[in-house]
């Protein structure tokens, strides 16, 4: 197989992007719904950022999770559990009765999302022969990229179009034909596979990890509503403690030769560290999507297509982007992130400007400055961060950022959403709405000059693309873990599974 690859793997293809469109569409697709959510089932401003941070939260927890039980259980049945615990999980949240009822649907959601995402690029790289795995993995980059716009204007269209008398409803239950067709293209068209070397799952990380993240986000997002009682604030300063103790049972788990959920030594490599904050400061930014929202539709009184067609001018900067971003990256190296973090940060800054003033002219300017930015920074800060690990680590290295892109989206959505509705109170005027939302992007625009800065610190003289070079110094930890030798195929496959 690896050498001519799977009979049907371009048949089994397009089921596999199935599988990496739908959980990157319905963290986005919510967005423009929230309004519509907020009125049907009364929800608060706190019941709104969990409906997206439960999500993004759970996701990130699992997603290394969902891949190592991919090698040890087969890719192909792990892909079919999660499609069809997404289709269910999705209609649930269709037919969802109380704010609490569509929390609990979204949590379901984001764990068979796990469950099915991680499968699909392990299953390309096994599926396809390496003469052919460029072309599929251009496609799965595609595709994840799509997603993100696509989720944006196709949310404004169903919440707008109220299909067969549904209202925001039909952005879950859209799902479900879609999830029916992946699932039957899978058994007629994906073929198995499963790591020769996988190791047990790593239970006691997942839950001190989960633990650590819940401590520190359920305070965040609910801690305005009541009014910060003590008993929230404890639970706050017990999120470091948790996150401390995931640290040391880690670092034990990988002096013992064990698979550690997260692998901290890969933070000893160059640039791994300051890589992984840029990449937690660059996600939060995910609360934009959350806020602009809220503002045109709230704000100002825009119906759900209106605000989804007004979010066009950002994607198709980021689209625009997508094109430039290898030249950039090959003239400017590194450097490419330092520039994509300042066009994003300008056009935020501009578009922040605009809803807070009287003419509205250099609103979509800004937005197209801001997606164009957006391009550039997300398909190059992957390759910047992997250029400074050893190849055989690579695909540890990007199932990491890939998680810390989740977890930074949840935090985001706490803290910058949470400004946002403090800012905006109980007041209901549009001018009200655009101050709360020109404060949100202060805190955008503040992150990414940051994350700009951050940029500057990564190492120049390392690669930018991730390609081989000799480790620049060896691993810390368990000697008898380390490998000095070549990857074998069994380990490189591992490691992207994370991914």
């Amino acid at each position: 197989m690896a050498a001519q690859g799977d009979p049907k793997r371009w048949l089994a293809l397009p089921v596999l992007l199935v599988g990496a469109f739908l959980p990157i569409l319905d963290f986005n697709v919510v967005n423009l719904a929230l309004p519509a959510i907020r009125r049907t089932l009364r929800a608060s401003g706190a019941d709104l950022q969990f409906v997206i941070s439960a999500y993004a939260t759970t996701y990130a927890v699992f997603l290394i999770t969902g891949g190592r039980l991919g090698d040890l259980l087969g890719r192909r049945k792990m892909f079919l559990l999660g499609v069809a615990g997404f289709t269910l999980a999705s209609a649930l949240c269709g037919m969802a009765w109380s704010p609490r009822a569509l929390i609990a649907g979204r949590i379901l959601q984001a764990v068979t999302a796990t469950a099915m995402a991680p499968q699909v690029l392990a299953s390309i790289r096994v599926l396809f022969p390496p003469q052919e795995q460029a072309r599929a993995l251009g496609l799965y980059g595609a595709t994840f990229g799509f997603a993100n716009i696509a989720g944006q204007i196709l949310g404004g269209i169903l919440v707008f179009a109220h299909p067969f008398g549904l209202g925001w409803q039909a952005i879950f239950l859209v799902n479900v034909p879609i999830g029916l067709a992946a699932f039957a293209g899978a058994c007629m068209f994906l073929g198995d596979s499963r790591s020769e070397h996988a190791k047990a799952l790593d239970f006691g990380g997942v839950i001190l990890l989960s633990a650590a993240l819940i401590l520190l986000i359920y305070p965040l997002i609910s801690g305005r509503d009541q009014g910060w009682p003590t008993w929230i604030l404890i639970l706050l300063a017990l999120s470091p403690v948790a996150l401390a103790a995931f640290v040391l049972f880690e670092r034990r788990i990988g002096r013992a030769g064990g698979a550690p959920l997260v692998e901290l030594r890969l933070f000893f490599e160059p640039g791994i560290a300051i890589g992984v904050a840029m990449a937690m400061l660059f996600y939060m930014l995910s609360a934009f999507y959350l806020t602009f929202s809220i503002y045109l539709q709230s704000g100002l009184g825009l119906d759900a297509l209106s605000a989804g067609l007004r979010t066009l001018p950002f994607g198709l900067g980021y689209f625009a982007a997508s094109f430039l971003a290898a030249a950039i990256l090959r003239r400017l190296g590194r450097r490419a992130l330092t520039l994509g973090f300042a066009v994003q940060a300008v056009g935020f800054g501009i578009v922040a400007a605009s809803a807070d003033a009287a003419s509205q002219a250099w609103l979509e300017p800004g937005l197209v400055m801001a997606g164009l930015g957006f391009g550039i920074v997300m398909p190059t800060i992957i390759g910047a961060v992997i250029g400074g690990v050893d190849q055989r680590h690579a695909g540890l290295a990007s199932g990491l950022v890939m998680s810390t892109f989740q977890i930074g989206a949840a935090l985001g959505v706490a803290i910058v959403g949470g400004i946002f509705f403090a800012i905006l109170g109980e007041r209901t005027s549009p001018a009200a709405f655009a101050q709360a939302f020109s404060g949100a992007l202060g805190c955008n625009v503040a992150l990414l000059v940051a994350g700009g800065l951050l940029s500057l610190r990564l190492p120049i003289s390392a690669p930018a693309s991730g390609a081989s070079r000799p480790p620049t110094r060896p691993w810390r930890g368990n000697r008898k873990s380390e490998n000095t030798g070549p990857a074998t195929t069994a380990d490189r496959d591992r490691g992207n599974a994370g991914h």
